[in-house]
C-alpha cells in the first residue's frame, strides 16, 4: 500500500514537471499513469484499456459538443471583428485611464458570453497592451489584469456561465449552470473586487517605484543580450519567445455599429436562461428513462443541453448577420473545429490519468482522508477538487477526476447534512478555479507566452488573483453557507 501511494505521489510530481516543461498532456498523462501502475503492481495493458481509455472516452462523449461549439463561436467572434469591437466599446465607455478595469470587464464579457479562456487570451492581449501603453502602466501586470476577467469569477462563480467548469458539477449533482445564484453572485463580486484591487495596488506601487510601460521585459533583455553577442536567436525552448498576437484576426469588414457585436453574446445568455428556467422544464422528457437513452433524467443533462443550445443560437446569429460572407464563415467553422481538438483531448487525457489513480488500492488512503465522517460536505468537495486540480493544473480535469472518484459520496454527505446540492455545485465549481492556476497550468503558460512575460515577472500577480483570491472567497462562501445558512 505504501509503495503504491509513493507511486501516485511520484507520478503526480512527474506530471507537474512534464507539464511545466511544455510536454503535451496527451502524452504526459498516460506516461504518468504508467508510472503509478508500475508501483501499484496492477496489470498494465488491462488498466490502460479498461480504465484509462473508458474514462478518457466518457469525458469526450459528455463534453465534446461544448468544446466544439465553443471553439467555433470564439473563432467566428474573432474573424467578424465582434470580439475586438466589444473590447474597443468598453474602452471607450470607461476611458484609457481605467486600463485595468477595462481589461477585466472586457475579458469578463467575452468569457461569460461563451468564448473559451484560451481564445480570450489572444483576443485580449492586443487591447490590453494598447490600454496599458496609453496609461503608462507596467507591462508585467497585463497577464494579471486579463486573468481576473477570464480565469476567475466568470469561469466558476457567476451563475449561468457557459464555461465547462460551471457545467461539469451539474452532471454529478443534477443541477443547472444557474445553481445557487445568491452565493455565486456574492462570490463572483468578491473575486472581481479582490482581483481588481490587487492589480490596482500593484500598479500604484510599481509606478511609484518608477516603472512604466516602456521598461524592457526579461525576454526583451535576453534578446538584446543575444544580439549584442552576435548570436542568432534559436528559440531557446518552450516559452522562450512570446506567441505573436499583434495582428487582428478580423477577416470581414468592421461591424457597422457598436450594437451588433453584442448580439451573439446576448443570445448565449438569453437562450441559456430560457432553456434552463422555462423551455426544457416545460417539455416532456419521460422517454429519457428508456434504456436506449441511458435511463437518465433531464437533471442529468440540462446543464450541457442548455449551454449547447445557447452556443448554437449565438453561432446562428453570427451566420444571419454575415450571410454575405458565407465562405469566410465556413472557413471559421473548420478552423474552430480543429482548434477544439487539442483542449478536449488534453483534458480528457488528464481525466484518464485520474481514473487510473482513483482505481488503485493506495488511493483509498487519500479517499478516507477526504471523506472523514465528521467533515463538512462543502469543505470535502472543495478540498478534493482543489487538490486534484492543483496537481493536474486543470480546473475541469481536476474537478472531473475528483467527482468521478468521490462524487456519489459527496452527494450522500450533503443530503445527510442538509446541504443543498445547488450549493455543492457552486462551491465545487469555485474551488476548481483556485489551485488549478499553479505555474504548470496550461492557460497560465499560454497567457504568459502571449503577453511576452516570464513566470518571474508576472506569475506572482497572476497567482494572487487566480489562486489566493478564489481560495479565500471559496472559504468565505463555505463558512457563510455552513454557519449562516446562506444559499
Amino acid at each position: 500500500m505504501i509503495i503504491g501511494l509513493l507511486g501516485i505521489i511520484l507520478s503526480l510530481v512527474l506530471l507537474i514537471t512534464l507539464a511545466y516543461r511544455g510536454t503535451s498532456i496527451i502524452i504526459a498523462a498516460p506516461l504518468c499513469a504508467l508510472l503509478a501502475m508500475l508501483f501499484s503492481g496492477v496489470p498494465l495493458l488491462a488498466t490502460y484499456t479498461e480504465i484509462f481509455m473508458p474514462a478518457l472516452a466518457n469525458f469526450i462523449k459528455n463534453y465534446f459538443p461544448i468544446f466544439l461549439t465553443g471553439a467555433i463561436f470564439g473563432r467566428l467572434m474573432a474573424i467578424t471583428g465582434y470580439a475586438e469591437a466589444i473590447a474597443q466599446t468598453i474602452t471607450k465607455w470607461l476611458g484609457p485611464k481605467q486600463a485595468i478595469l477595462a481589461t477585466i470587464i472586457t475579458g469578463a464579457i467575452l468569457t461569460y458570453g461563451g468564448i473559451s479562456v484560451f481564445v480570450a487570451v489572444f483576443v485580449m492581449f492586443p487591447l490590453a497592451k494598447e490600454l496599458f501603453r496609453a496609461a503608462d502602466l507596467p507591462r508585467r501586470l497585463i497577464p494579471a489584469a486579463i486573468a481576473v476577467g477570464i480565469l476567475t469569477f466568470t469561469m466558476t462563480a457567476i451563475p449561468g456561465a457557459p464555461q465547462i467548469q460551471n457545467i461539469i458539477p451539474g452532471q454529478f449533482f443534477g443541477t443547472s449552470t444557474f445553481a445557487a445564484p445568491a452565493i455565486g453572485i456574492a462570490g463572483g463580486i468578491m473575486m472581481f473586487v479582490l482581483g481588481w484591487l490587487w492589480v490596482q495596488f500593484r500598479a500604484k506601487r510599481l509606478v511609484a517605484a518608477g516603472e512604466g510601460f516602456g521598461d524592457a521585459t526579461d525576454l526583451e533583455r535576453k534578446a538584446a543580450a543575444r544580439e549584442a553577442e552576435g548570436r542568432a536567436d534559436a528559440g531557446g525552448g518552450a516559452g522562450a519567445m512570446p506567441i505573436s498576437s499583434e495582428a487582428s484576426e478580423r477577416l470581414l469588414p468592421a461591424p457597422p455599429n457598436h450594437v451588433l457585436p453584442f448580439l451573439p453574446i446576448l443570445a448565449v445568455f438569453v437562450v441559456n436562461v430560457a432553456s434552463t428556467m422555462w423551455i426544457f422544464p416545460a417539455m416532456d422528457w419521460g422517454f429519457l428513462s428508456e434504456e436506449k437513452y441511458g435511463g437518465i433524467s433531464l437533471d442529468d443533462r440540462i446543464a450541457v443541453w442548455a449551454v449547447l443550445c445557447a452556443l448554437l443560437a449565438a453561432i446562428l446569429v453570427i451566420l444571419v448577420m454575415n450571410v454575405r460572407h458565407l465562405k469566410e464563415i465556413w472557413d471559421g467553422f473548420l478552423f474552430g473545429a480543429q482548434r477544439s481538438l487539442l483542449p478536449i483531448f488534453s483534458t480528457a487525457s488528464e481525466v484518464g490519468y485520474g481514473a487510473v489513480v482513483a482505481a488503485m488500492a493506495a488511493f483509498a488512503i487519500i479517499r478516507e482522508g477526504i471523506l472523514n465522517p465528521g467533515m463538512n460536505a462543502l469543505a470535502a468537495s472543495a478540498i478534493s477538487t482543489s487538490v486534484i486540480a492543483g496537481i493536474t493544473g486543470s480546473a475541469s480535469g481536476g474537478m472531473t477526476i475528483a467527482l468521478n472518484a468521490v462524487g456519489e459520496d459527496l452527494t450522500t454527505m450533503a443530503v445527510d447534512q442538509g446541504i443543498a446540492l445547488e450549493a455543492m455545485h457552486r462551491v465545487t465549481a469555485m474551488a476548481s478555479g483556485g489551485l488549478d492556476s499553479m505555474p504548470h497550468n496550461g492557460a497560465v503558460i499560454t497567457l504568459l507566452m502571449v503577453c511576452g512575460m516570464t513566470h518571474r515577472e508576472s506569475y506572482k500577480d497572476v497567482g494572487m488573483v487566480t489562486i489566493v483570491a478564489p481560495v479565500i472567497v471559496t472559504a468565505v462562501v463555505i463558512g457563510a453557507v455552513t454557519f449562516l445558512g446562506i444559499a
